[in-house]
């Protein structure tokens, strides 16, 4: 009996494995052009520019998750009616999926526009960060159409289990972007110069091409033939654009609750000095891979149990769950020993400011203090979503981080002048608050659903 058992948890093991590497290696994609271009700014331009990417990156990626929180929720829905068998509702979603995403983006340009421009020069910040800062966010905030049009093909592909050639398409993408910033940054032949606005071009460029490849995959690609062959681009229906919404925005909320008390806290960082906010940049980019990661395992538990609630079968919801959970803490213990034990040599890939480099090395041992509450808070939002609950989740997310992460972190970094670490210790206490909640909240759901069952 003890043998069959572990068989079956085996071959759960092997089956979300195989879901959540390709996406794994996607989303660590997607961080690895913001990683590229800290790297390059820190390493060939200096402290100042890298504490301009800090405060941009900090403004807008709040934005930008809003735009992927809302693509987001076509996952759980195409796996849903995939569970069904109704290939026509697919379709259907899909091209909803993309009208709201290119409207999102457009509302979203505005907003950084209009919005974060006026914001950065209002949040007390070096007057050299933030005129370093402007132009590199305009070109910035071009990119998110594409990227949220590549990101609906994306969407529709893994929520089907089609996970590799948005994985493809990233590696390549990652490459072209790491190549063109350095071209842009230092100048060859006819190109001159251009500084940190140069890494926007080259991730404006990577962003376009992707959207371009992707969709080309996803509509001429015959794994989806039976899906696409109904597609219609302008099939628009307020039910299921209202559908995908409903599931998308609580998503967006909860990564703009999450994001944004990251964002904040890089704001409180860069108040107390330009020293630390770069430091910051250079601790969160590499906590952020570790995190994006995480997030592979958490959207292969959204499809895998959203593919089986769609069917009813709450037993395969556990084990997928419980599956997902233990795979995330082994791997989030593995980047927190790495955090812990290279903790002073990590920064130097970023910037080679001594300065820089020390204070980093403090903020990553508390980074790896709090990779075990990232991981499972983020596949505990993936689970739920899965299961068509995300209202409650968001609002666990708007505690954890409003009510108790960022307080704490103004509180003790701030107030109580423990400088940039304690807006750290701050971060941490969100972090392992949102962890617990989500846990007990899959928990209640899942015992529920078994009693209903029995």
């Amino acid at each position: 009996m003890a043998k069959s058992y572990y068989k079956d948890d085996k071959r759960f093991y092997l089956s979300t494995i195989a879901l959540a590497g390709p996406v794994i290696i996607s989303q660590l994609g997607q961080t690895l052009v913001q990683t590229a271009d800290t790297i390059i700014v820190g390493k060939f331009i200096g402290t100042i520019p890298l504490a301009a990417v800090s405060l941009v990156h900090s403004v807008f990626i709040v934005v930008l998750v809003i735009g992927l929180g809302i693509s987001y929720g076509l996952t759980p829905l195409i796996a849903k009616e995939n569970g069904k068998g109704d290939k026509l509702a697919c379709s259907q979603l899909l091209s909803n999926s993309l009208w709201l995403n290119i409207l999102t983006a457009l509302i979203l340009f505005a907003l950084v526009n209009f919005g974060s421009m006026y914001a950065m020069e209002h949040l007390d910040q070096d007057p050299r960060v933030v005129e370093t800062a402007r132009p590199y966010l305009l070109v910035l905030m071009i990119s998110i159409a594409p990227l949220m049009i590549f990101n609906t093909f994306k969407q529709f592909a893994e929520g089907l289990g089609f996970t590799k050639q948005a994985m493809n398409i990233t590696i390549w993408g990652n490459l072209l972007n790491v190549i063109l910033a350095i071209l842009f940054v230092k100048g060859f032949w006819i190109i001159k110069p251009m500084g940190i606005v140069g890494v926007g071009y080259a991730t404006l460029i990577d962003r376009v091409l992707m959207m371009l490849v992707m969709s080309v995959y996803v509509l001429r690609s015959k794994h989806f033939e039976s899906y696409t062959r109904t597609f219609k681009w302008m099939e628009i229906s307020r039910e299921r654009i209202t559908n995908i919404f409903k599931i998308g925005a609580p998503v967006a909320m909860q990564y703009v609750f999450e994001i944004g008390a990251f964002a904040v806290a890089a704001i409180m960082a860069g108040q107390i000095g330009a020293l630390e906010q770069a430091s910051h940049q250079v601790a969160i980019t590499l906590a952020a891979m570790s995190y994006m990661m995480a997030t592979g395992i958490a959207s292969a538990a959204t499809i895998k149990t959203g593919h089986s609630y769609g069917r009813n079968n709450f037993q395969r919801v556990n084990r997928f769950a419980k599956v997902s959970y233990i795979l995330v803490l082994g791997f989030m213990t593995v980047c927190a020993l790495i955090f812990t034990f290279f903790n002073n040599y990590l920064p130097i890939l970023f910037s080679d400011d001594k300065m820089v480099i020390g204070v980093s090395a403090q903020l990553l041992i508390i980074a790896g203090l709090f990779q075990l509450f990232d991981g499972t808070q983020v596949v505990g939002l993936g689970i739920l979503r899965g299961m068509g609950d995300v209202n409650i989740p968001t609002i666990i997310t708007f505690i954890a981080y409003w009510i108790i992460g960022i307080p704490m972190a103004y509180y003790m970094g701030i107030y109580l002048d423990i400088g940039i670490k304690g807006i750290w210790y701050g971060l941490t206490l969100g972090l392992m608050t949102s962890s617990v909640l989500l846990y007990l909240c899959y928990r209640r759901i899942i015992n529920k659903l078994h009693t209903l069952a029995h």
